[in-house]
């Protein structure tokens, strides 16, 4: 990997909405759409990664890794709360096309949905996420899942279709 990150003054060159600090975005970021992205302290994202805001918003919490290769479509909103570790290839679309209702007069029909992610949550390698998910406090999606729903706190979640794993302990970080 590749571990020439932009510096703090190239970030605040580039528009944000809102800029943390201690930040690590790889210089082979595609990022677009600035002034629609928020960015909290200590987050980091890897090379390849795109991420399209030019319509919608992405608000990025504390402490959020996004692994490289990953792709985030924001065009109705994506929010990662933090303590969050997404892993390398994941794709997010809160826009999707509508296929189940075709209109032969405007065949570009999509479905806006948001996407949520909760504090301290892992999103496997390859996963994919579409709009109206909520990956609640806590939880697990395995690798090469498929979300399209709304996730319970501190389990784990896997497959396609996605299946309830197993219970995971609850951390107290007020403890650590």
């Amino acid at each position: 990997m590749n571990s020439d990150f932009f510096s703090q003054n190239d970030l605040k060159n580039m528009d944000f909405k809102f800029l943390g600090k201690n930040l690590k975005i790889s210089k082979n970021v595609t990022i677009i759409g600035e002034k629609n992205i928020s960015l909290g302290d200590n987050s980091r994202i890897d090379d390849y990664t795109i991420i399209s805001a030019l319509e919608g918003f992405l608000n990025i919490g504390s402490n959020v890794h996004i692994g490289g290769q990953s792709y985030l479509g924001c065009a109705a909103g994506i929010t990662l709360h933090n303590n969050i570790n997404i892993s390398q290839g994941v794709r997010m679309y809160s826009k999707i096309n509508d296929y189940l209702n075709f209109d032969e007069s405007n065949t570009d029909k999509v479905i806006l949905s948001p996407i949520e992610i909760e504090n301290n949550v892992i999103v496997g390698s390859g996963s994919v996420i579409i709009g109206k998910s909520k990956l609640s406090e806590g939880c697990v999606v395995g690798a090469l899942s498929f979300v399209k729903e709304n996730l319970d706190p501190w389990n784990v979640y896997a497959g396609n279709p996605l299946k309830f794993i197993k219970k995971r302990n609850k951390i107290n970080f007020n403890e650590t």
